[in-house]
């Protein structure tokens, strides 16, 4: 796999999303840590980074980024995986 550029945001969301590995995150919470507001137009662009952030992660089909309806987003790591 060749290295991949990541942006500011995306890294940061990456981080946040791997720090609470397995578990449901409130999209709004993730606007507030990482933008300080929960806004529309923010919110768009959490999707857009979710977006790249699951085509950098495609590789190793076992780790994966869900969208959980009306909720936000789970970074799914299989037991084993996790470095701590």
């Amino acid at each position: 796999m060749e290295p991949q550029g990541t942006y500011s945001k995306e890294a940061d969301i990456l981080y946040y999303l791997a720090a609470r590995p397995n578990q449901v995150i409130r999209r709004s919470d993730i606007l507030e840590d990482i933008w300080g507001k929960d806004d529309y137009f923010y919110g768009r662009s959490l999707d857009v980074f979710i977006s790249r952030l699951r085509k950098y992660l495609n590789e190793d089909p076992d780790i994966t980024i869900e969208n959980v309806h009306s909720v936000g987003f789970k970074l799914n790591f299989p037991d084993g995986k996790i470095v701590e």
